[in-house]
């Protein structure tokens, strides 16, 4: 198994980086009632809740060194409708 040298980050989402997310989130769109969760059987993303409605995935990307988080989310057809 490869180790991994101190100084490299590795896609995983520790529950500094969940705070610091849901913060960042709840603090853009002037909302708290934004949650960011661990995923059960995935490190490298997240859950974000809007009350207890899941609402998106937050996705670590480690890529050259640079650490970024990109936050996805589906509108479903149906959701547009008055």
């Amino acid at each position: 198994m490869a180790s991994v040298r101190p100084f490299e980050r590795t896609s995983h989402v520790d529950k500094t980086e969940l705070a610091k997310l849901e913060a960042y989130l709840r603090r853009t769109f002037a909302n708290h009632a934004i949650s960011v969760r661990a995923r059960m059987k995935k490190t490298d993303s997240a859950e974000v809740y809007l009350g207890e409605e899941f609402i998106g995935i937050i996705h670590v990307d480690d890529e050259d060194g640079d650490r970024s988080f990109n936050f996805t989310m589906a509108i479903l057809d149906v959701d547009l409708e008055d």
